[in-house]
């Protein structure tokens, strides 16, 4: 149904098309929840390439380690950890922050029960690099969809704006401790973690302009704009 356009002191009302809104967000909740699948399968195939996790992910193994809960439970767990600490930063969440939370560590488990373990230095290689790869897709569709921010990013977000500090600076100091937290509780450091964090940046950028939503009539949305280090991924 449309409504037509009028003018009224001066300002143009656009036509309202409720079909065109149904399908943006139809669109915007598959990416957001393929994304996240996404994200957790992924992220399943560095744990099994055995050649260096994502930052978040060696403290996640290194607690898995420690307390014998599976990674996925102990991401969810440390997810909703985190989403506690956005009261004190008033932060809100939204559709896609607590979905973040639910269903990236139960994708991971699935993944990790139905992935076999490999040997062969060559597989391992192309497990993590399509692993990588794959996380640069999980990453733009998930963001694209633009439904609220994973909690670990909100947490970076939230501190930029309470501190002052850049995003990189608090982004850096964070993960930082959380490589070196999940190392010394037996988290997997590697090649893989070092390829991972120079190449994931350039990958989501591109990623989340292939799967950008185009804008609602009337408004104009920009998507991975500004400089690459600003970039905040869910995890």
């Amino acid at each position: 149904m449309h409504q037509s356009r009028t003018t009224t002191g001066g300002h143009v009302v656009l036509p309202f098309d409720a079909s065109t809104q149904s399908r943006r967000l139809g669109r915007r909740l598959f990416q957001l929840y393929a994304g996240l699948v996404l994200y957790g399968a992924s992220s399943a195939l560095l744990v099994k390439a055995g050649l260096g996790l994502e930052p978040w992910n060696v403290l996640h193994q290194g607690l898995a380690e420690l307390t014998g809960l599976s990674m996925g439970v102990v991401l969810t767990l440390v997810g909703a950890s985190v989403l506690l600490l956005w009261i004190p930063l008033r932060q809100r969440p939204g559709l896609g922050t607590v979905s973040n939370v639910l269903v990236i560590g139960a994708a991971m488990d699935a993944a990790l029960a139905v992935l076999p373990g490999v040997r062969p230095l060559v597989l391992r290689v192309a497990l993590l690099l399509a692993g990588i790869v794959l996380n640069g897709v999980a990453t733009g569709l998930y963001i694209a969809a633009n439904l609220g921010p994973g909690p670990r990013d909100g947490l970076m977000t939230g501190l930029h704006r309470r501190t002052g500090r850049s995003i990189r600076l608090i982004r850096t100091a964070v993960e930082v401790a959380v490589v070196a937290t999940g190392f010394a509780l037996g988290g997997t450091v590697g090649t893989g973690t070092l390829l991972y964090a120079l190449s994931i940046g350039p990958l989501a950028q591109l990623f989340l302009r292939v799967f950008a939503v185009p804008p609602a009539p009337g408004r104009s949305r920009v998507v991975a704009a500004g400089k690459p280090e600003q970039a905040i991924l869910p995890r």
